[in-house]
């Protein structure tokens, strides 16, 4: 059994975690965290996040603490700022890491980059395994169409998203810029006023926030008298947390570096 501590335990994905790896033969979970301050810090895992029966593991405030079972892996779902720094004392303990918390810039993806010298990380802004193919479908009708076609990228989340554009999004964004031969210079990010016509190379990145929503992605690609509009929607968070769980499997097994989803996959690199 892979032994695994979750962070962020009270969390919409921590808590989904928790349910999925406790339910595993695969998994023995031997931390679990949630930050500072935080009400269930001392109680049980299990009852932190909701799952009913204890679990005989109590909710700790510092990573290293929650470490000191012997873990093999941490998966990780809080923030891009929390991430960095259970990054650093994963590559001071050389403990694995799966990484699907969004909002990293410039700055705190380079410092995941430089603990992944160390240790083996996967860092994935959206762990769903259809997404992924998603991503990787985007890439390939892009290459094929061509330059005949405007794309676009919608995604809609629930109310209580903090990012935007979201990271799925994001990647989508990057990957199609890359089948087409464009760069981060033709993202537009908002349209507002007299925008003139629509520039060849520009890829739209378009955010909706509201309600429950889960999380939904699609790229549209416009032609002239024909459209092609590639979809993922993700009605619960459970698919989210068995890609993690694969990442972990498979992280655990690696060496020192810097991976994303379509290794863990197998898919095409992009």
């Amino acid at each position: 059994m892979l032994r695994t501590v979750i962070t962020g335990v009270t969390g919409r994905m921590g808590s989904t975690l928790m349910r999925l790896a406790r339910s595993s033969r695969d998994f023995a979970i031997v931390g679990a965290t949630a930050r500072q301050g935080s009400p269930v810090v001392g109680l049980d895992a299990a009852l932190a996040a909701r799952m009913g029966e204890p679990l005989g593991l109590a909710v700790v405030d510092n990573l290293d603490r929650a470490l000191e079972a012997g873990a093999q892996v941490v998966i990780d779902f809080t923030s891009a700022e929390a991430s960095v720094a259970h990054a650093r004392q994963c590559a001071a303990k050389g403990v694995a890491m799966v990484i699907g918390s969004t909002g990293f810039n410039a700055d705190t993806r380079h410092q995941v980059v430089e603990c992944a010298r160390s240790i083996p990380v996967v860092l994935a802004p959206n762990t769903s395994i259809g997404v992924n193919v998603v991503i990787q479908m985007a890439a390939d009708l892009a290459r094929v169409l061509g330059q005949g076609f405007d794309v676009e990228v919608l995604e809609t989340h629930h109310r209580m998203k903090k990012d935007s554009p979201s990271g799925t999004a994001l990647r989508l964004a990057e990957v199609l810029a890359g089948s087409l031969g464009r760069n981060s210079e033709d993202l537009t990010f908002a349209r507002r006023g007299w925008i003139g016509p629509r520039p060849e190379r520009e890829i739209g990145v378009q955010a909706l926030r509201g309600g429950d929503v889960v999380g939904e992605h699609t790229v549209f690609f416009f032609g002239e008298g024909e459209r092609i509009e590639l979809t993922h929607r993700a009605t619960s968070r459970d698919q989210f947390g068995k890609g993690a769980l694969r990442a972990a499997e498979w992280v655990a097994r690696q060496r020192p570096g810097l991976y994303d989803m379509a290794n863990v996959l197998g898919l095409q690199r992009t």
